[in-house]
């Protein structure tokens, strides 16, 4: 049994819909929007852990301003007779409420509605974010934590390298598709980070994680991915590293052929 100092928290926090206003569009990549939200909204979000996920609702194609659906009892409740508008889970990447800010980054691949919209994303437009719903909250006091993921889990990523301690031994693993996707992280932790390149045959995370020498003590593994690739990340830490089920986090940011999925393993 784990220490109590090292026991995950699941903090729920109500479920409250914002209509934001777009406040800074920044280009930390070419291949990365970083939306800076801001509004009055803001005041009581609360965002506890670095993996946590918001509701994005985006303006239909020409419009500035997204149709909210309301908040009813057992959850969102959309218009009868209109379209749904387009909605998809980020994290959120940085969140400052003395400034009154709210940061979302977005891969920009594709022509789907999320990379569409930021792609061409100008202050003054607006956006409705719902949620997060609630917290996954992964202690620090781990000796080592292991963070795996692609671009979609960067936000995430990068979120936690800044959160860490000074001197926590931590090890990233992050396989872009471009070189040019490669982004600087800032973190007091010990870090090493690895970037790996895709390969046209598929994801090389799984094979990184089992070719890892694992620091000695308790850790935390993280993974997010395509879902195939979160799966297999998450058994080779099983079946390579003898990782306890209770030690490792994997989720599905993406699904090859699909879209809007967000799916944890357990």
């Amino acid at each position: 049994m784990l220490p109590t100092e090292l026991n995950v928290q699941r903090v729920r926090h109500p479920l409250k819909m914002r209509l934001l206003e777009v406040k800074r569009v920044t280009r930390p990549t070419p291949h990365l929007a970083r939306i800076t939200l801001a509004g009055d909204a803001l005041r009581d979000f609360v965002s506890a852990s670095f993996d946590d996920h918001v509701k994005v609702f985006f303006p239909p194609p020409g419009a500035a301003r997204p149709v909210l659906p309301e908040l009813g009892p057992d959850g969102l409740v959309f218009a009868e007779g209109e379209p749904r508008p387009p909605m998809r889970d980020y994290t959120p990447r940085r969140h400052d409420a003395r400034a009154g800010e709210l940061d979302l980054e977005f891969v920009l691949h594709g022509e789907g509605p999320a990379a569409s919209w930021a792609a061409r994303a100008q202050p003054g437009q607006q956006l409705g974010v719902a949620g997060p719903r609630g917290s996954f909250v992964v202690p620090l006091e781990y000796d080592w934590h292991l963070l795996v993921g692609d671009e979609s889990a960067l936000p995430a990523i990068a979120r936690r390298l800044e959160e860490l301690p000074p001197g926590k031994p931590v090890i990233a693993l992050i396989e872009v598709a471009d070189p040019a996707a490669r982004l600087a992280l800032s973190t007091r932790a010990q870090a090493s980070v690895q970037w790996l390149l895709r390969e046209p045959a598929g994801s090389r995370l799984p094979e990184a994680v089992r070719a890892l020498r694992l620091p000695p003590g308790e850790g935390y593994a993280w993974a997010a991915a395509e879902s195939a690739v979160a799966r297999a990340v998450r058994q080779a830490l099983v079946d390579t590293h003898g990782l306890d089920k209770s030690r490792i986090r994997a989720a599905s940011y993406w699904k090859r052929g699909e879209a809007a999925v967000h799916e944890t393993h357990d």
